[in-house]
């Protein structure tokens, strides 16, 4: 799937920039965070429809996405909830 390679390449840098920012306590980075999670969810979704159409998969790329999305949630989850509003 070339999207999902895509994606997958690009957001490796905002998971760096966004798990950084968060050790600093950047104010952006929780909400880089929460942008990493949807971003994946969308194209998880996407990934699904491709599937469901009777389009080519690979199972691993299907489980590296469903742990990503859980990851990100759950950091999304945990910066937005305990980090100070600035």
């Amino acid at each position: 799937m070339p999207f999902v390679l895509w994606f997958n390449f690009g957001a490796g840098f905002a998971y760096v920039a966004a798990g950084l920012g968060l050790w600093r306590g950047a104010g952006w980075a929780r909400w880089l965070a929460f942008a990493l999670a949807v971003s994946t969810g969308i194209v998880f979704a996407a990934l699904l429809a491709h599937v469901l159409e009777g389009g080519a998969y690979e199972p691993r790329t299907l489980a590296a996405m469903m742990l990503r999305l859980s990851l990100w949630s759950a950091i999304a989850t945990l910066a937005l909830r305990t980090a100070p509003w600035r």
